[in-house]
C-alpha cells in the first residue's frame, strides 16, 4: 500500500468515537423538539390550540416541530455510528438544518401561512417565555451549536486519524502476506531405483564362473531364436560337458599303449 493510498484512506475514515458525543446530544435534543408539543400538556407546558390536550396532531406541528426534530435525530444517529468522514459530515449538516429550521420557523410562519399557535394564555409571563424558548428558539440554538461543533470536528484531519489509518494499513498488509512454498528436499529429488533383473541371470553368471574354474570355457551361445533366460542358461551349461566326454573316449588308456 502506497503512502498516497494511506493518506487518502486516513482522510475518508474516522474513528467511531469521533462523533459519538455530538451524535448522542443531537439525538436527545431532536427527540425533545419532536415530542414536546405532544407531552407538554402533561405538565402545563404547551402551545395552542388545545394546550390542555396531549398528543394532539396538527399539520403545523408536523411541519414546524416534528420534521426538524426527526431530521436532528437522524443526523445524530449518523454521527453516532458512522466511520466514514463523508457520512459524518452529512449527518452534521442535517443537524444544522434541523436547528436552523426550529429557529427560523416561527418568524417565517406568517409568510408561509402556517399557524403555529401561541403559548398557553393561562400561564404567566415567565412560563410563556420558557415555552417559546424550549419549543423553538433555545432548543434550535442548542441543536445548531452541537451540529456546528460536530461539523468542525469531522472536517479536520487530526493526528489520531493518521494513526488509525496506519493501523488499518498495517493490518491490511499483514492479511495480504502469502505463505512461502515448502522447499524441495534432497529426499524428494532422488530418482527411483531400477528394478532388479531376473534371478536366472544371476544363475547364468554363477554357472559360467564354475566353468572357468574347471578350465572349461563356456562357448558363446549360438545365434538363433531367442530363448527364455532359464532355458539358455541350462543349454549353455550342458553343451561343454558333452564335448569333454567325447574327447575322453578318443584318448587311449595307458594299459593299451
Amino acid at each position: 500500500m502506497t503512502q498516497s493510498t494511506m493518506a487518502a484512506g486516513s482522510r475518508l475514515r474516522i474513528a467511531r468515537t469521533r462523533g459519538a458525543l455530538s451524535g448522542l446530544l443531537l439525538v436527545v435534543l431532536g427527540a425533545w423538539a419532536a415530542l414536546v408539543p405532544f407531552i407538554g400538556p402533561y405538565f402545563d407546558f404547551a402551545y395552542t390550540p388545545a394546550p390542555n390536550l396531549a398528543w394532539m396532531w396538527t399539520a403545523e406541528r408536523g411541519y414546524m416541530e416534528v420534521a426538524p426534530g426527526v431530521a436532528t435525530v437522524v443526523g445524530g444517529l449518523i454521527l453516532l455510528f458512522s466511520t466514514s468522514r463523508v457520512m459524518a459530515i452529512f449527518g452534521a449538516w442535517v443537524g444544522v438544518a434541523g436547528g436552523a429550521w426550529l429557529i427560523l420557523g416561527p418568524p417565517l410562519a406568517g409568510y408561509l401561512s402556517v399557524d403555529l399557535g401561541q403559548p398557553d394564555p393561562a400561564s404567566d409571563l415567565r412560563v410563556r417565555t420558557l415555552e417559546s424558548l424550549f419549543f423553538f428558539y433555545a432548543i434550535g440554538a442548542a441543536i445548531l451549536f452541537v451540529a456546528s461543533f460536530a461539523l468542525g470536528r469531522m472536517s479536520t484531519h487530526s493526528v489520531r486519524d493518521v494513526r488509525a489509518a496506519e493501523r488499518r494499513a498495517a493490518g491490511f498488509a499483514a492479511s495480504e502476506q502469502r505463505v512461502e512454498p515448502t522447499p524441495i528436499t534432497a529426499r524428494d529429488t532422488v530418482p527411483p531405483a531400477e528394478p532388479v533383473g531376473p534371478v536366472t541371470y544371476e544363475r547364468e553368471r554363477v554357472a559360467d564362473a564354475g566353468a572357468y574354474e574347471r578350465g572349461r570355457v563356456a562357448e558363446p551361445e549360438p545365434s538363433g531364436p531367442e530363448f527364455a533366460p532359464g532355458q539358455v542358461a541350462t543349454e549353455g551349461r550342458l553343451e561343454p560337458e558333452s564335448r569333454v566326454a567325447s574327447r575322453e573316449k578318443d584318448i587311449p588308456e595307458s594299459s593299451e599303449r
